[in-house]
């Protein structure tokens, strides 16, 4: 008999039951569109519905996301509502560029996360995570108390650095992981005006504060792109072949403008290792309240680290370390949502013969928040359940029903990179330290432009017994 305790479920909002009235949906979405969502986006495999002036199909049916996102994906355009959010930060960086744009963008970037290329950070990954741990090295004998979403979002940026920049971002004052917080929540959700669909020059109230924030990492690119340039004339054979190099060799009349680099290097500076940190962090929240899951991984870590084995090995060899990532991942989707519209009309065939009529302008919300709790599409879709994710349980899960990276031709480029690099943070962490929870850790899921925990994680960090430096 299974004498295990019921699994964990960590806070996220109930379903609504009533229908929000136009006020409060517009206080909703400000204050965190994840508390917007009713029973029926949980339930129901498609609905179509009408926010304002902004005709909707919600779609769930993995079959028919993946009409949307690849069988018929050059049907459909990035929403007006995404871009608008998204435009005044990354301009025409990869995640928000289209068409011409965005094929030169994807094309010079691609062959960085190849998940050959990706396997070479590995060591780099190994070093920043062991580096990070010195931290916690110092007063944790007593168990001290540190922000854990803060941290990770400090770890994913020196693992992004190292990786990517060679360790040559030009540094700014203050902290970084702030500036993020800040960034995202002042320029990082939707403001009303988004709703009734006004043209990018109408002032949006709620982002003014982050303009200023949005400058200084302007500037951080700028600065960083000047030094690389210097170098690349000064020293050509000597300067590292990395992603700033490969992008700045870009510019030119047949490649990339030095708008659009700039525009690429914001975007993985400030959102690309973003996802990453936010992921990390819910999964030692998670995992501290799972106590199965959290034995089973520092015994799966401890086995691994004994017999030396290379980084780049990790994320196969250590299943329950990247199963509980994954399960994170599914509770606390990064990008909580994926929005498109309809060049055309369009339809789709269910296997059973539902037609479902898609209208040319309609938009497509494809939401992975709930999706990855859908009832029909997962047992006990609320709660922590490592296993599902296990090698012998992968099967069952279907490609569609589970969208962390997105999928289709703008899948996101750094998923190996970002699993690998989860795999290799959690492994240095969870070997020489216990992440435990505190009477102030009661986090609860934020929705900006990241799946966020509101007020930070706080949780106790103290030694484990017999943990020693990987390697």
């Amino acid at each position: 008999m299974d004498m295990r305790p019921e699994p964990f479920e960590p806070p996220a909002p109930q379903p609504r039951t009533v229908p929000p009235s136009r006020l409060q949906i517009i206080r909703t979405i400000l204050r965190n569109p994840l508390e917007l969502w009713g029973e029926p986006s949980y339930t129901l495999p498609w609905i179509e519905t009408r926010f304002f002036r902004e005709h909707t199909l919600i779609v769930n049916d993995p079959g028919l996301i993946r009409h949307v996102l690849v069988d018929n994906a050059q049907n459909y355009r990035m929403a007006d509502v995404r871009q608008l959010v998204l435009r005044p930060i990354l301009r025409d960086g990869l995640l928000t560029a289209e068409g011409a744009v965005w094929k030169r963008s994807r094309k010079a970037v691609a062959p960085i996360f190849t998940p050959r290329h990706a396997k070479g950070f590995a060591g780099q990954m190994l070093g920043q995570s062991e580096l990070y741990a010195g931290k916690y090295e110092a007063g944790t004998d007593g168990g001290a108390v540190f922000d854990i979403a803060n941290d990770m979002t400090e770890l994913t940026f020196a693992i992004l650095a190292e990786t990517l920049f060679s360790g040559e971002i030009v540094s700014s004052s203050g902290n970084f992981a702030d500036d993020v917080n800040a960034l995202l929540h002042r320029m990082g959700r939707v403001d009303p005006f988004d709703l009734l669909k006004a043209p990018g020059w109408v002032p949006r109230l709620t982002r003014i504060g982050g303009q200023k924030v949005l400058d200084k990492f302007r500037a951080i690119v700028r600065n960083t792109m000047d030094q690389r340039l210097a170098r690349m004339r000064a020293e050509p054979d000597a300067v590292p072949r990395d992603f700033l190099t490969l992008l700045l060799e870009q510019a030119g009349p047949d490649g990339l403008t030095n708008e659009e680099i700039e525009d690429n290097i914001l975007t993985f500076i400030g959102a690309g290792h973003e996802t990453t940190a936010r992921a990390l962090a819910w999964t030692l929240y998670c995992v501290a309240n799972t106590p199965h899951a959290r034995a089973a991984m520092e015994a799966e870590i401890d086995g691994v680290l004994a017999t030396g084995a290379d980084p780049v090995e990790w994320l196969d060899r250590m299943p329950w370390t990247r199963a509980a990532f994954e399960e994170a991942l599914r509770l606390y989707p990064p990008a909580p949502s994926i929005n498109r519209a309809a060049i055309a009309a369009d339809r789709w065939t269910s296997p059973s013969g539902e037609v479902v009529e898609i209208p040319q302008g309609i938009t497509v919300l494809i939401m992975p928040w709930t999706l990855h709790r859908h009832a029909l599409y997962w047992d006990r879709p609320r709660a922590f359940i490592p296993e599902r994710f296990l090698p012998e349980n992968r099967d069952r899960i279907d490609r569609f029903q589970f969208l962390p990276f997105g999928a289709g031709p703008r899948v996101c480029i750094g998923a190996t990179f970002a699993l690998q690099e989860a795999v290799i943070a959690l492994a240095v962490l969870m070997h020489r330290f216990r992440f435990e929870m505190t009477a102030e850790t009661r986090p609860w899921p934020v929705q900006r432009l990241t799946t966020q925990p509101a007020n930070g994680l706080p949780m106790r960090v103290t030694p484990r017994s017999g943990g020693a430096r990987p390697g």
